[in-house]
């Protein structure tokens, strides 16, 4: 699996873009909730990338310790982005459900 800082910010740019059109509220909880699918999906297989090369590793079927290094490294790395992302997200709900109508 071929690994860019693009696999990660890509679905925070598609919450980003807002199109000229407007759209319905089931329609973009919709769009929301597949984005964050996509966003979860592509985190559980870069995760499970590192698993994989860290177990032939240790059975001995990868002799490239750096390629298993780098693998751990993006896991870890998107593990990260994916945390602050979250916490993001849980303190934009809280000032919306602060804010007074």
């Amino acid at each position: 699996m071929d690994f860019s800082i693009n696999n990660v910010s890509q679905p925070i740019q598609s919450l980003s873009k807002v199109s000229n059109a407007a759209l319905t509220p089931g329609e973009a909880q919709a769009n929301f909730a597949e984005t964050l699918k996509g966003a979860i999906d592509n985190l559980n297989s870069v995760q499970m990338e590192s698993d994989n090369k860290t177990e032939a590793l240790a059975n001995g079927n990868i002799d490239d310790l750096h390629e298993v290094m780098i693998t751990a490294q993006k896991a870890s790395i998107t593990l990260e982005t994916t945390v602050q992302i979250q916490k993001k997200v849980i303190d934009a709900y809280n000032e919306i459900m602060r804010m007074s109508i």
